[in-house]
C-alpha cells in the first residue's frame, strides 16, 4: 500500500487535503478486497458455530477495538443474533458473571496481545467458551489461546505515522458486518422479523401498522341520487378529496378529485349529471388489518392514491387510506 507520509502528485486544480482524502478512500478499498480474497473455511466455521449456539455472542475488545466490538454487536442483535458487548476491564472486575458455559466469546485485538483481552483468557478456558480471536497476528497470545481465529491482518494503516488504527479497525468493522449478512442469509431474516427489532424506526413502523391504525375515519359518503354540486360540496366539507358511494348501506364506488376533473374537462355543463356518471365504479377496498406498507404498495403498483378500508370478513365500510398518510 502506498506510504501517505510521502509526496503525492497533486493536479493544480485539486486542493491538498481533497488529494490525501481520495487516496486515503481507496487505499482502504484495497485493504478490503484484499480483506475478502482471504476469507475461508474459518469465516464458514464461525457462522455455523454462532447459528449453532445455545447461548448468546459476547464480543469483547479494548479502545478502538470495543468500539467496532459495540457495533457489531449492534448488527448483529438487531438482526436476530443475540448478542452482548462485554467491556474486558469491566470484566475482570466483576462482570464476567455476565458469561454463561454455552455463550459464545469473540476477542478483538489486532495485535493479539492487547493486555485487557489477553488476561481474560484463563477465565473464559475455565468457563468452558469457545474462544474465537479476531486479531491480525497469527503468532500472538490471543490467536495460539483461540479456538478459531478471523484473520483481519492489513499491510500497514492509512495513518501517515502508521499508528493510529485506521485500516485495521476499518476491516475488523467490514468482517463484523460481513458476519452479520451471512447470518441474516443464514436464518432467512425478513423484513418483518427486522421491524420486529425496531419498532421505533421508520421501517419498523411502516412494517408494523396496520391500515386501520392510520385510516381515516367516517370518510364523507354520497348516494347514488347525488347529484354533481351535492357531491362535490360533499367532498369539499370532507376535506379529503373524495368521496365514497353507497347504496343501500352496500359500496359502489367512489368520487376523486381526479373524477372531478375528467367531468368538468368532458361537459361543459356538468350540473345535470349524477353520481352514477362521473363515480369510479367497484373502488379497490383492504383489509383493516393489512400492513400499510402491503398498502402503499398495492397503491403505487395500481396507481391509485385511496383505498378504502373495510371490516376483515366483511364489506363494512370504516375508513380511507391514503398513500400520504
Amino acid at each position: 500500500m502506498t506510504n501517505l507520509s510521502k509526496s503525492i502528485s497533486i493536479p493544480s486544480a485539486q486542493k491538498v487535503h481533497v488529494a490525501y482524502a481520495v487516496q486515503a478512500l481507496n487505499t482502504q478499498a484495497e485493504a478490503i478486497k484484499h480483506l475478502a480474497a482471504r476469507i475461508n473455511g474459518d469465516f464458514e466455521q464461525l457462522v455455523e458455530m454462532i447459528l449453532a449456539c445455545k447461548g448468546r455472542v459476547a464480543i469483547c475488545g479494548m479502545g478502538k477495538s470495543g468500539l467496532v466490538g459495540r457495533k457489531t454487536v449492534a448488527t448483529l442483535a438487531s438482526t436476530g443474533t443475540p448478542s452482548f458487548f462485554l467491556h474486558p476491564g469491566e470484566a475482570f472486575h466483576g462482570d464476567l458473571g455476565m458469561i454463561t458455559p454455552s455463550d459464545l466469546i469473540i476477542l478483538i485485538s489486532y495485535s493479539g496481545e492487547t493486555e485487557e483481552v489477553v488476561k481474560l483468557i484463563p477465565s473464559l478456558k475455565a468457563f468452558g467458551n469457545t474462544i474465537v480471536a479476531i486479531a491480525g497476528d497469527g503468532e500472538s497470545t490471543l490467536v495460539k489461546n483461540a479456538d478459531l481465529w478471523i484473520d483481519v491482518s492489513v499491510e500497514r494503516e492509512i495513518c501517515p505515522n502508521n499508528l493510529a488504527p485506521t485500516t485495521s479497525t476499518l476491516v475488523t468493522m467490514a468482517i463484523g458486518d460481513a458476519l452479520a449478512v451471512a447470518l441474516i442469509n443464514a436464518r432467512d431474516f425478513k423484513p418483518m422479523d427486522f421491524a420486529r427489532y425496531h419498532p421505533g424506526g421508520s421501517l419498523g413502523r411502516r412494517l408494523l401498522t396496520r391500515a386501520r391504525d392510520v385510516m381515516r375515519k367516517d370518510p364523507p359518503a354520497v348516494q347514488l341520487a347525488t347529484a354533481f354540486h351535492d357531491c362535490l360540496l360533499s367532498m369539499t366539507y370532507g376535506r379529503m378529496g373524495l368521496a365514497i358511494v353507497m347504496d343501500e348501506g352496500r359500496l359502489v364506488g367512489i368520487v376523486t378529485d381526479g373524477d372531478i376533473r375528467r367531468t368538468l374537462l368532458a361537459h361543459g355543463d356538468a350540473t345535470s349529471l349524477k353520481v352514477p356518471d362521473f363515480m369510479t365504479r367497484d373502488p379497490h377496498t383492504i383489509p383493516a388489518d393489512m400492513r400499510i406498507a402491503e398498502a402503499e404498495a398495492y397503491m403505487r403498483e395500481h396507481k391509485i392514491r385511496a383505498l378504502v378500508v373495510t371490516e376483515p370478513g366483511s364489506k363494512d365500510v370504516i375508513g380511507v387510506v391514503e398513500i400520504f398518510d
